[in-house]
């Protein structure tokens, strides 16, 4: 970020996370204020050059600080803020994807909750295509909604989006929650959500926290237990889409379905 990083440019990675640990203890405008003058806003050149050029002149370490400049505490240092939570999860995608309480513990609840809504408005925006028109004609909206939705999650997860008989979206929901490689997945429990919720089709989706897309044995062989769980209900598999940062890897495109 072009105005924090050259206020911080002594500042060693390690040394912003143990000064973000201040704002977990409700010290946030202590620390923000240890870091420029009480009376410097951070943030004003920010403010002018997004006013006058838009969201094309900031790059996304700018965009954060100017939401959280919105969300924190008068006083506090939203640009050191969006700096102490870059370092800690490893960019913004991966901020706006971490879990409330983590967040809480770097910018405090009120904030932490605020990019919470956030994320939760753009997925919605992301999901509203999908109720609209037929997945299967819209690659590209689905891998942009589900790298939002799961691309950033430390913990591997197992999603389902149910689909009707036109191919468009019921609902996404989660199956299954698990550790940073592996999430439990029950068929028996796909097929029961696909008959309350009248799909015709389904689409899975997990994680991998590690980066590495490349589908393990267990899921594949899991794929094919909610296939064979599926078939007799004349419930399709579409697909089942592996999510690893920016990576999407398609079990049917493998050859796997």
């Amino acid at each position: 970020m072009s105005i924090s990083s050259a206020a911080l440019a002594p500042r060693t990675r390690r040394a912003m996370v143990e000064q973000a640990d201040l704002f977990a203890t409700g010290m946030a405008e202590a620390a923000a204020l240890s870091v420029i003058a009480p009376t410097a806003d951070p943030c004003a050149e920010l403010h002018a050059r997004f006013a006058a050029h838009g969201l094309e002149a900031l790059d996304e370490g700018d965009t954060l600080a100017l939401v959280l400049s919105r969300c924190l505490r008068p006083g506090a240092n939203a640009a050191y803020a969006a700096d102490a939570l870059m370092a800690r999860f490893g960019g913004v995608a991966r901020v706006f994807g971490a879990p409330e309480p983590e967040l809480a513990r770097v910018i405090g609840r009120e904030a932490a909750r605020e990019l919470t809504l956030l994320h939760g408005l753009l997925l919605r925006l992301l999901e509203h295509p999908l109720r609209q028109r037929p997945l299967l004609g819209s690659y590209e909206a689905v891998n942009t909604y589900l790298r939002a939705r799961l691309a950033a999650l430390p913990r591997e997860v197992f999603h389902v989006l149910f689909l009707d008989k036109r191919n468009q979206l019921i609902a996404d929901e989660r199956l299954g929650v698990g550790t940073v490689d592996h999430a439990p997945v029950y068929p028996r429990e796909v097929a029961r959500r696909a008959l309350e919720l009248s799909a015709s089709a389904v689409l899975l989706v997990h994680n991998h926290p590690s980066a590495d897309p490349t589908p393990s044995r267990a899921d594949i062989d899991m794929t094919r237990l909610v296939v064979d769980a599926l078939r007799p209900l004349r419930i399709a598999v579409h697909d089942h889409v592996v999510v690893a940062s920016d990576q999407l890897v398609s079990f049917r495109a493998q050859g796997l379905i």
